[in-house]
């Protein structure tokens, strides 16, 4: 009986992992053919209209089609963080130790690997009362390039997608929040930017109080 090929070549031991000489692993690998390649635009907005669709089964209001959209994004941001930390060099491979340093990957790593660029501001509430609360800005979510919503829906910002991104992220990292997407571009009018970035939105961090009790402890140092 003919041996069967056992896919090891003659004289190597292969019982372990082995990984190249360059450090480099399959984590590492641009997922398009070339660093510089971006996926088509209209790709992205053709399966980003389906996934609306999916979400706009048996909803009743747009909160619950926000909620959706942002449990589709969630489990997205929980990878994401992963893939974004095994990435850098490995002196500073190390998740997130306070909320700031959190929210700067998120504002410009995350930021850039999913849309080629950082996200234009990341703010804390001025408000004494809501110290668990920040903003991050995008005056042009590419989420919502390519979305025409009905004058009945106009308070749905399909960027909860991307809220739930971020939820993710934050979770994974071992910040507890909740994140929600709101359309100010509008509301702001003529005055400020409103009428520049008519879509401008504004993601809403809000950490859970042990969040806030735990960076007490440690004086917010990293």
């Amino acid at each position: 009986m003919a041996n069967l090929p056992t896919g090891k070549p003659p004289g190597k031991d292969q019982s372990g992992l082995r990984y190249p000489s360059n450090g480099k692993t399959i984590y590492h690998r641009p997922l398009n053919r070339t660093k510089t390649a971006e996926l088509s635009q209209a790709s992205f907005a053709y399966l980003f209209s389906e996934m609306i669709s999916y979400a706009q089964r048996r909803v009743t209001g747009i909160q619950d089609l926000e909620q959706r959209l942002n449990v589709q994004g969630h489990p997205l941001g929980l990878k994401l963080l992963d893939l974004l930390l095994i990435r850098e060099p490995p002196r500073t491979q190390t998740r997130p130790l306070n909320i700031i340093a959190l929210l700067h990957l998120i504002k410009i790593n995350l930021w850039t690997h999913l849309f080629g660029r950082q996200a234009d501001r990341l703010e804390k509430s001025s408000n004494p009362e809501t110290p668990d609360e920040y903003m991050i800005v995008d005056n042009e979510p590419l989420v919502n390039a390519y979305i025409s919503v009905p004058k009945e829906m106009s308070q749905l910002n399909c960027a909860a997608y991307v809220a739930g991104i971020i939820e993710g992220v934050c979770d994974g990292a071992g910040f507890p929040a909740r994140v929600t997407a709101h359309s100010v571009g509008l509301q702001e009018g003529g005055g400020g930017d409103g009428g520049m970035w008519p879509g401008k939105t504004v993601f809403l961090v809000k950490f859970e109080a042990a969040v806030l009790e735990r960076e007490a402890l440690i004086g917010g140092k990293g």
